[in-house]
């Protein structure tokens, strides 16, 4: 449920300025600015979900932290929410600003895609080139309705997809070591068992 509006070079100003709503999120990307609206409720169980795994290997190892939803100003004319990041705490003295929003890249960010062509091609073609020029380490795109990861890792300034995950696999990254997460416990519910 993204909406794009063409013509304008929008700025973080210009997004400050615009009435607050809590159901609507406001991300610019190359001066774009894209429009989405609250996303299902399956959609924020997946997003809490990574966030519990990366939240509880954060506190056992004591290396980092996870985040939900962070605002990461790049420049005035980049500024976008994941669903989540991991940031170590080296990187994070560097780059959070007195606001709490990052200022510069994390290690990880994590992308729960929403139905709809607008928005698959935003998370997987505009804010991977986005990431990829940031800086960003390692790039999970989180498919809740085929139920597979897509990993994507730094590799000659670039993020490319390493992995493709699908229910029996387990996530690991060289970014978090001895984290390990099976990519089932992302998407079972309940209902499915």
């Amino acid at each position: 449920m993204s909406q794009t509006i063409n013509g304008v070079r929008w700025t973080i100003q210009d997004v400050e300025a615009l009435p607050d709503n809590e159901w609507v999120r406001y991300e610019i990307i190359d001066g774009e600015l894209f429009v989405t609206r609250s996303p299902h409720h399956k959609h924020q169980q997946v997003t809490g979900r990574i966030f519990a795994v990366l939240d509880h290997w954060s506190l056992e190892s004591g290396l980092g932290e996870a985040s939900i939803m962070p605002g990461l100003i790049f420049s005035d004319s980049d500024n976008v929410a994941p669903d989540v990041v991991w940031i170590s705490y080296e990187r994070l003295a560097q780059v959070q600003d007195e606001v709490g929003h990052f200022r510069g890249a994390p290690e990880l960010v994590v992308e729960v895609l929403s139905p709809g062509k607008a928005n698959e091609d935003r998370d997987r073609l505009a804010k991977l080139k986005l990431y990829s020029t940031q800086g960003v380490k390692e790039y999970w795109i989180v498919d809740r309705i085929a139920q597979r990861v897509e990993i994507y890792r730094r590799d000659q300034a670039q993020l490319r997809l390493v992995a493709t995950l699908l229910m029996g696999d387990v996530i690991r990254s060289p970014l978090l070591p001895n984290f390990a997460c099976e990519v089932a416990r992302l998407f079972v519910s309940r209902a499915s068992r």
